[in-house]
């Protein structure tokens, strides 16, 4: 049995060459949309947007404190602190038995922030 073509499928492999040059130039380079790809990856992770969010104040907060916050484990939360350091959104520095965490990039601030107050309009 065939597929009927679907409508919403080009036959034409380029109809507006000028333009799709024009936006190729403008497209960010490699490296950088690797950077927003990361920066977004964490972002999609409810979890991980409180603990940014949270962090978004400028304080450290303590593995366990990131678990009192979110109501889970400390395992869980230990979890989302080392993805998020992993991906060098967060840095962390030990205390003791304490290891606690910040924003390494205050532009994570900035992009949660203004996403959320869009989303809020």
């Amino acid at each position: 049995m065939v597929e009927p073509k679907s409508n919403d499928i080009c036959q034409v492999r380029c109809f507006n060459v000028e333009l799709v040059a024009q936006v190729n130039e403008a497209l960010p380079g490699d490296d950088l949309l690797e950077d927003a790809q990361i920066l977004f990856g964490a972002l999609a992770d409810r979890s991980r947007l409180k603990i940014l969010y949270a962090l978004s104040r400028g304080e450290e907060l303590c593995v366990c404190d990131v678990a009192a916050l979110l109501e889970i484990k400390i395992a869980a939360a230990s979890h989302h602190l080392r993805k998020l350091r992993d991906l060098k959104i967060l840095k962390y520095r030990n205390d003791g038995k304490l290891a606690y965490y910040s924003l390494k990039d205050r532009r994570v601030t900035e992009i949660l922030r203004y996403a959320l107050s869009q989303l809020a309009e």
